[in-house]
């Protein structure tokens, strides 16, 4: 692996890894106090992590100027927040 992919795993595992963290913290804390919305807050930094993954690595991209994984990134962002969005209006 060269040095640059080296350091690009580290910050996606230091993201994965602290966001995990933190997710479940806040979900502790809802289950301790008991908060409904903190744990349904934990439960949504859960569901946020792979989409800060694929927004970390676009940036990563681009900044690589490597721009057909990064229309590829953005492509799969794109899907990504479509679904939310599509899925957040059929529930109102």
């Amino acid at each position: 692996m060269t040095a640059p992919a080296d350091a690009l795993d580290r910050r996606l595992a230091l993201l994965l890894g602290a966001g995990t963290w933190l997710a479940s913290a806040v979900i502790a804390a809802g289950l301790a106090v008991p908060s409904r919305p903190l744990v349904n807050a934990g439960v949504g930094l859960f569901i946020a992590l792979p989409i800060l993954r694929v927004a970390l690595l676009l940036v990563e991209f681009l900044r690589r100027r490597d721009y057909r994984i990064a229309l590829i990134s953005a492509s799969v962002l794109a899907v990504i927040l479509l679904g939310i969005a599509l899925g957040g209006a059929g529930a109102g």
